[in-house]
Formats: structure tokens, C-alpha cells, sequence
């Protein structure tokens, strides 16, 4: 039976007890101490009944307890869902009743036990995430142990090429796939140290990166935007950093740039979602990157573009189709959503909806949102590709852009647009800008200005409050 990631978190505890592998608000933790505590935790769940394959839901507030609970579940080898304590009682309450029979834990027992890791089969549910797609309610996302094992060693390997001497700032949600798998776990796994960092602001992570000669940062775009306008770089620098990462939301190639020229830190741009982990992604030592591919596929995953029957689309590197993925990461089901799991999975490829193209060379180029497509007087627009226009203004923060209903032509582009801090650019201005990247009929023609642009608990723009 092939080792499950909780048997790898056991190995390498054993294997480096002493080692610092948690640097949280409290205080510090070594393997030795992040173990027995998880051992208790585990321990006393398994003595309330908790079996294998059971949800568990880890609802503390405290982030170190959370990374506590998180490890312990995994021994026990439930099915974890770690809750982000910025959700609402609302959606919290949504959460649980999709979960139904989960346990719930929000106060760890106290104490210090040894627990090895539970033997699971490879197709146990491991871990249960919910969706935080900009469009849509969110879904369960149910990972068997296959997965989680299949999406470690990418996150571990092709994307972060992670050494047991790196530090990692872990300022992202352990709620989402990316804060989870690429800045707890995957620490975790080599025995490096994760920095947790409750809340982002751009104090908080330039003093954790200086403070302990972090070595990766992962971020979302606008974290990297809010530092970079925040004028916090100006007081310290980042040299002890090899790279920063993006993922949960594009990464602008303005943005990335504008970040190293500041700061001398690539940051290495990558693919991911709850239901696939990161299956495309550049790594760390790429020499081949251009600006408007999101990477390449890493080995174990297979790619393909098809048309709107289905059906596979040529060679031809201009060609633009849904983007499908067949990988070992592939999640299980959605969570009591037969269709929804039927919808997007087909012969084990997982239609991604996301409308891409593919260089020669492998790299893959996300050009938008099937399901955020807009149909304008017969034409069918990628809002996407105007966001990505929108975004290399030099004023401009971040952009969102909608359809909107229109008497004529069916549907118009409409766009939000938040600026950064101390400018300002007329609408004619910004017209111009988007008339000399895109087709005459993909400009916007509606605009709305506004601070911010509505984001949900993982920091993604939430569409679903803008309103035309």
C-alpha cells in the first residue's frame, strides 16, 4: 500500500524531531512538539469514535490550533475541512449542512499522546474543500488520499522545487487549496518552516519575511499590488527570498514584472483549483517564460483543447478551446452533486471551463471563462481577455468585467475598475488603452469606478455582487 501523506508527515517528524517546522503568533513548534500535539488531538477523537474516511470539520480561530487540527485529521485519516474563520455564520452554516455528519472541532483537548498515522485505502476521502469561484454557489470538493498524495508531490516538486532549508510564508487561507497544499503541507512534508501569518497586510509580511530570512512567499496578485503601492518595500528589502509564487486568481505579467523590478524576487506564476491542485505551472528554475502563459503541464498530466462538441481540437497553436485535464489529482466528486460531478468530469478528463490556448512549446495561455463568455451583437467575448487588457494599464489596480443585458446587441461589456492609490484615469483614456490591445467589438462600453473591487473569503473578486 502506498505511504498516504499523513504516513510521510510521520516519517519525516520522526526523522527530524527537533526541527522548528512552525513559527506562528505563540510562539515556535518543533516536529516533536507539533506531533504529540496532533497525536493527542487525534487521539482523542479517535476515542469519541471517529473513524477513517469521517468529515471532520476544523472551525478554530486560533491558526496554530488550525494547523494542529489539520495534522491530526490526517493521522486519524479523516476527511478534513479546515473552515476560515473569516467566513460569516452564514456560510459557515451553509458549509456544515453540506458536510451533514461532520464532526466538528473548535476547541483542541489539551495534552500530548503518540499517534501514528491510521492505514488508509487509496481511494479514502482525504480532504473536503469548498469552492470559491467568483460565479455560482460553492461546491464540496471531495480529494481521496490518491489525490492528495498525486497533488503533494507536484506542489512539493514541479512547483515549488522545496528544499528542507526553505522558510515559507503562510499568510494564505489553510481554508483554500493554495494556502493548505502549498504553504502548510508542503513545508511540512521536507521538514522547512512554515511562517503563519494570521492576516495579510503588507507590514505583516515584510516583517515576517525579514524577521525569519523567509525564503518563498506565496501570494495572491492583489497582495503583491497592495505591497508594491503600500511603499512598505521602500523600508526593507527581500533578499533572503528565492521566489514568490501566485495562484487563486491570474497574476498580471505587468504585475510580475513591476514585482521583480522592485524587488529583484521573481514571481513563479502557476494553475490551480480546488478540485485539481496545481496540474499547470512554471517552475522555480524555467528559463522559458512568456507573458501570457500560466506554464506548462508537469509530467503525470495530460492536456487537451476541445471544441464546443467536445471533440479534440488540432495542433494549430493559435487555436482556442476549453482547456481539459487528465491528472492523478483529479478530485473524487462534489460533495450530494451527481450532476454537477457528471458535468465536469468525463473518461476521467476534468473540463477545467476555462477557454485556453497552447504554444508549441507546451505552455498554456488561459484566454478566459467559458462560463464568462459575452455574447455581443454575434460576437463571443472572453471577459478575461478584457480584464487582462484593463490590468496593463499602469493606473489601474485590478479589473472585473460582466455582461450586461442590452436591448440590441443581446449582451454588452461592462467593466469595474479600481485604481491604485493617488490616480486616477479618465474613461476616454482607458478606452483608448483597450482599442489598441483588442478587437474594435471587445472594448468596454459601460464603466464603473470604484475603490475595491468585492472580494470573498479567498481573496478572489466576487462577481457575483457586481451589478451592471
Amino acid at each position: 500500500m502506498t505511504q498516504t501523506v499523513a504516513q510521510k508527515l510521520d516519517a519525516a517528524a520522526r526523522e527530524n524531531p527537533d526541527k522548528i517546522v512552525i513559527v506562528g503568533p505563540a510562539g515556535q513548534m518543533s516536529w516533536r512538539e507539533l506531533d504529540a500535539r496532533a497525536g493527542a488531538v487525534a487521539r482523542f477523537l479517535s476515542d469519541e469514535g471517529a473513524k477513517p474516511g469521517d468529515r471532520l470539520a476544523i472551525a478554530t480561530d486560533n491558526i496554530t490550533d488550525m494547523v494542529i487540527g489539520i495534522v491530526a485529521g490526517l493521522k486519524l485519516g479523516a476527511a478534513i475541512t479546515p473552515l476560515n474563520p473569516r467566513l460569516s455564520e452564514g456560510d459557515k452554516k451553509d458549509v456544515l449542512a453540506v458536510l451533514k455528519t461532520a464532526r466538528v472541532i473548535e476547541h483542541l483537548p489539551p495534552g500530548e499522546a503518540n499517534f501514528r498515522a491510521v492505514a488508509v485505502e487509496a481511494e479514502t476521502p482525504a480532504v473536503v474543500l469548498f469552492t470559491s469561484g467568483s460565479t455560482g454557489a460553492p461546491k464540496g470538493v471531495v480529494l481521496s488520499q490518491r489525490a492528495l498524495s498525486a497533488g503533494m508531490d507536484f506542489w512539493v516538486g514541479a512547483a515549488l522545487q522545496l528544499r528542507s532549508d526553505d522558510v515559507v510564508v503562510s499568510v494564505l487561507p489553510l481554508a483554500h487549496s493554495y494556502g493548505l497544499f502549498g504553504t502548510l503541507l508542503s513545508p511540512l512534508l521536507l521538514s522547512a518552516t512554515a511562517i503563519l501569518v494570521p492576516r495579510f497586510s503588507p507590514e505583516a509580511v515584510l516583517t515576517a519575511i525579514e524577521r525569519h530570512n523567509a525564503t518563498v512567499f506565496s501570494g495572491v496578485a492583489t497582495m503583491f499590488r497592495r505591497m508594491l503601492d503600500s511603499g512598505v518595500l521602500n523600508k526593507g528589502g527581500l533578499s533572503s527570498l528565492r521566489f514568490c509564487t501566485s495562484g487563486a486568481a491570474p497574476c498580471p505579467w505587468e504585475l510580475a514584472q513591476e514585482w521583480r523590478e522592485a524587488t529583484g524576487v521573481r514571481i513563479v506564476r502557476g494553475y490551480g483549483m480546488s478540485e485539481l491542485f496545481r496540474p499547470i505551472c512554471f517552475s522555480p528554475d524555467d528559463t522559458l517564460e512568456i507573458p501570457e502563459s500560466i506554464g506548462h503541464a508537469p509530467k503525470g498530466v495530460i492536456l487537451k483543447l476541445v471544441d464546443e462538441k467536445g471533440d479534440a481540437i488540432g495542433d494549430d497553436p493559435d487555436a482556442v478551446g476549453e482547456l481539459w485535464i487528465k491528472s492523478p489529482t483529479c478530485m473524487t466528486e462534489y460533495v450530494d452533486r451527481p450532476e454537477d460531478t457528471a458535468a465536469v468530469i468525463q473518461d476521467g478528463w476534468f473540463k477545467t471551463g476555462d477557454l485556453a490556448r497552447i504554444t508549441p512549446e507546451g505552455l498554456v495561455c488561459i484566454v478566459g471563462r467559458k462560463k464568462e463568455i459575452i455574447l455581443r451583437g454575434g460576437y463571443t467575448i472572453a471577459a478575461g481577455e478584457i480584464e487582462a487588457a484593463l490590468a496593463a494599464h499602469p493606473d489601474v489596480a485590478e479589473a472585473a468585467v460582466i455582461a450586461v443585458p442590452d436591448r440590441e446587441l443581446g449582451e454588452e461589456v461592462c467593466a469595474f475598475v479600481a485604481f491604485r492609490p493617488g490616480t486616477s484615469v479618465a474613461e476616454e483614456e482607458l478606452v483608448e488603452f483597450c482599442k489598441q490591445r483588442l478587437s474594435s467589438y471587445k472594448y468596454p462600453r459601460i464603466f464603473h469606478f470604484v475603490a475595491e473591487l468585492p472580494k470573498n473569503a479567498t481573496g478572489k473578486i466576487d462577481k457575483r455582487q457586481l451589478k451592471g
